[in-house]
């Protein structure tokens, strides 16, 4: 089923604020419920999964500093806020029939097996939707980091992006009603004109690796699937506009 698909292996990067939904902190489990559905129909259609969450929506390493706390503790704090909505994901995921392996990239072996890229892959191989957790297990490393790099060593076809918004615009919707669309953009441009996509090193990353990646509004029934389909949804950054120049 999976021929004819665009992607048949994605790394689905979420924020903590999307498991948020309407509430302003915490999970809010319709929206966990709505998610866990939609990984499914890509699922079912053979697409091999891996998921990144940010931790945003429980603790934010960093505001650290403004708390009286160091960076490198409060980006520990993250790392393990992560693992807290990655739990939440993984039960949701499963209560949908959906096997899942949760991994961690520092050591809690009561709650997760330890980051091992062979065994990743071969999770993903065997139909099991595979959760990445504690972000790259290092300090000064955001989650857009950790999603990038996972994905780069599970050799993903694609880094989708799932947001509240339709895609990438030159300045924010939500403040700039004129604010345009972009609908292809190059990982230089997002560079130049600092775009919020990802971090920097995440953008320089997937640029070195040649991984496109996919902003899209995540919210909307049946996008995912439409996604992975090859259907034009979201904003696509990749080397493509930069070569054509």
């Amino acid at each position: 089923m999976t021929e004819n698909l665009k992607y048949k292996r994605i790394l689905l990067k979420l924020s903590g604020e999307a498991l948020a939904g309407k509430k302003e902190f915490g999970i809010d489990p319709e929206i966990l419920e709505f998610f866990a559905r939609e990984i499914k129909k890509i699922h079912e259609l053979g697409v091999q999964i891996g998921i990144v969450i940010g931790g945003g929506n429980i603790y934010r390493g960093l505001n650290a500093n403004a708390q009286g706390i160091d960076r490198v503790t409060g980006d520990q704090m993250g790392m393990l806020a992560t693992m807290i909505n990655s739990l939440a994901l993984q039960n949701a995921c499963e209560n949908a029939g959906m096997f899942t392996r949760l991994m961690s990239a520092i050591k809690m072996e009561e709650i997760a097996e330890p980051y091992i890229r062979r065994r990743a892959i071969r999770h993903l191989e065997k139909g099991r939707i595979v959760i990445f957790g504690a972000g790259t297990g290092h300090p000064y490393f955001s989650t857009d980091t950790a999603a990038s790099l996972r994905a780069v060593e599970i050799e993903a076809d694609v880094i989708v992006k799932g947001t509240k918004v339709d895609g990438v615009y030159d300045s924010d919707p939500k403040l700039n009603p004129d604010a345009s669309f972009i609908q292809e953009i190059s990982y230089l441009e997002v560079l130049k004109k600092n775009l919020r996509v990802m971090d920097l090193t995440a953008i320089s990353l997937c640029r070195e690796n040649e991984l496109p990646i996919v902003v899209f509004n995540i919210n909307k029934e049946d996008n995912l699937v439409k996604l992975v389909a090859g259907e034009n949804i979201g904003t696509a950054v990749s080397n493509k506009a930069e070569l054509e120049n």
